[in-house]
């Protein structure tokens, strides 16, 4: 492994120093302290190791630091599976004992769940992942001196590293790196960035491609040639920030959630892995409200395409809310041709500028919610208000998971179960279910 340091901070940093790792602190940075208490974030650095620190930019109350030797490694530090690992800022963790790393891991939940004040279940479920599962490349591109760099930024830079493989993608998106790269290197569209997100789909690999310019006619007929010769059935563009626009449709983009067909949008957030996806269902339907009747509804915040709503729907009635628009209209595409129309409704609603309320929530039972990365510090007010009786939180983010708990502590809600899931494999982030009740 190679880790190459940041630039120095512009403030006169700390001398060198030797010091000690104390524990692997929440963005996967061992945490080491001055002598004078300063904290140091080193990256690559494990618990109990020896290291030679050069502190280089301020950070918080301490430094960000590079571990310039290590010179007592611990037992728990094995060699990283990837070429890539120490400049590529996708995974902080492959140099750590998988033992070691999943009760790491396990342990932001617990952590997040005890600073809002619940006991977590002890030892805390966890659902490992594995190489090769994740279903969703979000890569850069730049071209650089002539050439196409096609990649993930490097840690705490704007540098984009090139890979030339992933050990975390699945092999059906891991076989589209080579023609990939020839076919951006030959578009006009990309003068000097863009991005490139795949989803994997059941009818194959979807693709959405930002470009800094706009696309020629053999640009258009070069991206509907690599549809078609590698499988993929719809191509899309955007440029910049823009609306997707539909490049070559082959056939049906389509995968089905709890077995419901839906056509998602161009470059739509799923669960990272399907293995993840299906234990995040097992333990939100575990949540659900003990006594249910043909009558109970169920309000699903931040419901995306569906990924939940159709697994609720086998047992209560849903009311799906969700912001974007591409989005819900695929839901409701879906809700409509699956005959589910009983069963859930679906609303579109921009939850963080007009969140439901408490009086809203009076009709459901329970609620499900899968707030993005920033939690759901809008809504969580109005739902420990209702005092909604059961309420089960699926995130990705421990910190803001935390934050929001501390909503429900004090409204009286008991913590009744939580499961970690590592769909995020050898990265810092944590994805849990957890299940709070009243009463």
């Amino acid at each position: 492994m190679t880790a190459h340091a940041p630039k120095p901070s512009r403030r006169k940093p700390p001398a060198p120093a030797q010091v000690r790792i104390d524990r692997v602190g929440s963005e996967g940075d061992g945490i080491a302290r001055l002598p004078d208490g300063t904290p140091l974030y080193l990256p690559f650095t494990l618990p109990g190791e020896t290291v030679g620190a050069r502190p280089l930019q301020s950070r918080g109350d301490g430094w960000h630091a590079f571990a310039e030797t290590i010179a007592g490694a611990t037992d728990s530090r094995v060699e990283p599976p990837c070429r890539h690992f120490g400049r590529c800022g996708g995974c902080v963790l492959q140099h750590w004992r998988d033992a070691d790393y999943r009760a790491w891991k396990a342990g932001l939940v617990s952590h997040a769940l005890r600073q809002a004040g619940f006991a977590p279940p002890d030892p805390l479920p966890f659902i490992p992942g594995l190489p090769g599962e994740r279903r969703r490349m979000d890569f850069a591109v730049r071209r650089t001196a002539g050439r196409i760099v096609l990649g993930l930024h490097e840690q705490r830079s704007v540098e984009v590293i090139d890979i030339a493989d992933c050990l975390v993608l699945h092999p059906a998106l891991m076989i589209l790196f080579p023609p990939l790269r020839v076919l951006l290197q030959n578009l006009q569209a990309i003068r000097r960035e863009g991005s490139v997100v795949i989803n994997l789909l059941d009818s194959g690999p979807d693709m959405l491609l930002r470009t800094d310019a706009k696309l020629t006619l053999e640009d258009r007929i070069a991206l509907t040639n690599f549809a078609r010769d590698r499988g993929l059935p719809r191509v899309s563009q955007a440029q910049g920030s823009g609306v997707p626009e539909t490049i070559g449709l082959l056939r049906p983009p389509v995968t089905a959630m709890s077995g419901v067909s839906i056509r998602p949008p161009p470059g739509v957030f799923l669960q990272a892995t399907a293995e993840a996806e299906r234990a995040i269902i097992d333990a939100v339907l575990q949540g659900l409200p003990t006594k249910i009747t043909g009558k109970t509804r169920v309000a699903e915040l931040y419901a995306g395409c569906g990924t939940l709503t159709f697994a609720l729907a086998k047992a209560v009635r849903v009311a799906a809310y969700e912001g974007d628009l591409a989005t819900v209209t695929a839901l409701k595409q879906a809700i409509n041709q699956g005959g589910a129309t009983g069963r859930i409704e679906a609303f579109q609603r921009d939850l963080a500028r007009q969140p439901l309320s408490a009086k809203e929530f009076a009709a459901f039972a329970g609620v499900v919610l899968d707030p993005p990365h920033g939690g759901a510090a809008a809504q969580i007010g109005q739902i420990a208000a209702a005092l909604v009786p059961t309420v089960v939180y699926v995130s990705c983010n421990p910190a803001t998971l935390s934050r929001d708990a501390r909503m429900l502590h004090g409204a009286g809600y008991r913590l009744t179960a939580a499961t970690a899931i590592d769909q995020f494999l050898w990265s810092a982030r944590a994805e849990s279910v957890s299940v709070f009740r009243r009463g």
